[in-house]
């Protein structure tokens, strides 16, 4: 999973992931909820997502909740570091859409 373009820049499907992960979500629940918030646009499959979870997990950006042994599901929830790697992002994503904006207005230097 890229997730480091030169400049920090996320993946669309890394920050949806992480977007859902601010409630405990397993991972048809991610699924679900990428697909529904993208209106259909991103799709994911389980070995995808899976793996993406992964990775995300390694990376401290996410953890298991709850009581991963009781469960048949495994649940997610964004870490501190997390939400901080999305507030970069979305900071990121409006400095490109306002420059974006600029130019396209014949706004820029």
């Amino acid at each position: 999973m890229k997730d480091h373009v030169k400049g920090g820049a996320l993946t669309e499907v890394t920050l949806y992931i992480l977007l859902a992960l601010y409630k405990p979500n397993h991972g048809y629940g991610i699924m679900q909820f990428v697909e529904v918030e993208t209106e259909g646009r991103l799709t994911l499959g389980a070995g995808t997502l899976y793996g993406a979870l992964n990775t995300l997990v390694n990376k401290g950006w996410i953890a298991l909740y709850g009581e991963e042994s009781t469960k048949k599901k495994k649940n997610y929830l964004i870490t501190d570091l997390g939400k901080e790697k999305v507030e970069v992002e979305l900071n990121r994503l409006k400095e490109v859409l306002e420059k974006g904006q600029s130019i396209v207005n014949g706004e820029s230097r």
